[in-house]
């Protein structure tokens, strides 16, 4: 760690301790300075402004000390009694790079945004640290969300005015939201659509009812892609975008997402969920350009459900190559051969040639 790095205050289990910070949400746009004065009653502007010079102020995470840094509505402000300095970038893959966007493949594990357990080390917290270090006035906004323990597409906007045009959309922009899946078990059909009305309970998990009134529709179409020994990958399409859902529905089917100890006791050969956003289509109501994004199937995936085929059937390429074999005579050759013999045997041999 850089000598100059002062970690978050973190409780013996490396949670954030809560002791530390206070939290403030954002409900209107607004300034930080001007947002901190409302919020800290009775304190003034100086001693404001000298907690953003020693790296006390964050937001959604990220470390700011610009006093007119923009706050916008569902902006978490984070004021902690000790320095949040800035942090080294942290390398991630870039799918996608443009003016509105920033598109990356999100590892396994890694949260989308802060939440009240983890503050730092979050996608957001990654994009965010290399943006600024391109536009150190700039900010990202998260447009969407993937569950921390699945991997691919996620979107971030580089304006306010574009994720909130994307979001407000969405459900009519988006054409493709694809997912690998590994479940266990084989399926009973080969291709399925699954409509359940699901609703969060006490324990924020989400449950299937039949009460239309209480949960709110998810509808999820997949195929079987391929079986191997006790598994089976799934191509798996969303038309909504209900939290867990293709775990929740895959699951009351008897088909849990392998490494969902969630809501089941699936096995877990990959030591990580079974899910990955591979490929997110969709259209930018202010531009008008259209995204087709795709995230390459992690190689444990693929090391699972087609180690064994890749095996069995080599490319052309890999085919060993065949020994040479002495060159056959032709045809022709052995007909004339023949000829001849039969002219010699009726006429004799050739004038000039020995009998």
């Amino acid at each position: 760690m850089n000598k100059n790095e002062v970690k978050t205050p973190r409780n013996q289990k490396g949670l954030v301790d809560p002791k530390s910070i206070k939290e403030f949400k954002v409900y209107v746009e607004t300034t930080l300075l001007e947002f901190l004065l409302f919020k800290m009653t009775g304190t003034s502007r100086n001693t404001v402004k000298s907690l953003l010079s020693h790296h006390l102020v964050a937001v959604d995470g990220v470390p700011v000390s610009q006093f007119d840094y923009k706050l916008y509505p569902e902006d978490t402000v984070i004021v902690s009694k000790r320095p949040i300095h800035k942090r080294k970038v942290a390398e991630f893959k870039i799918l996608l790079e443009d003016e509105d966007i920033i598109a990356i493949d999100k590892p396994s594990g890694l949260l989308s945004v802060a939440t009240d357990r983890e503050k730092g080390k979050t996608a957001f917290r990654m994009v965010s640290d290399y943006y600024r270090e391109k536009n150190p006035k700039g900010r990202i906004h998260l447009v969407h969300r993937l569950d921390q323990d699945t991997s691919g597409v996620l979107i971030f906007a580089k304006s306010h005015e574009t994720r909130e045009a994307l979001q407000n959309a969405w459900q009519d922009i988006v054409t493709k939201r694809y997912y690998y899946a590994i479940v266990d078990g084989h399926m009973e059909k080969s291709a399925g659509d699954l409509a359940d009305y699901l609703y969060q309970d006490s324990c924020n998990l989400m449950r299937i009812t039949k009460n239309k009134s209480q949960g709110k529709l998810a509808i999820t179409h997949y195929q079987v892609a391929r079986e191997r020994g006790p598994y089976t990958l799934l191509k798996v399409a969303i038309d909504s975008g209900r939290k867990n859902q293709i775990r929740v529905q895959l699951g009351h089917i008897g088909h849990n997402v392998i490494g969902d100890d969630k809501y089941g006791e699936p096995s877990n050969p990959l030591k990580r969920l079974g899910l990955h956003a591979y490929e997110l289509a969709f259209t930018n109501p202010l531009t008008h350009r259209s995204y087709d994004i795709v995230s390459p199937m992690p190689e444990e995936f693929k090391t699972l459900m087609f180690e064994d085929a890749a095996k069995k059937a080599p490319s052309i390429e890999e085919k060993p190559a065949r020994k040479p074999t002495r060159p056959t005579r032709s045809a022709t050759k052995i007909a004339k051969g023949k000829k001849r013999q039969a002219e010699r045997k009726h006429y004799g041999p050739r004038k000039g040639k020995r009998a």
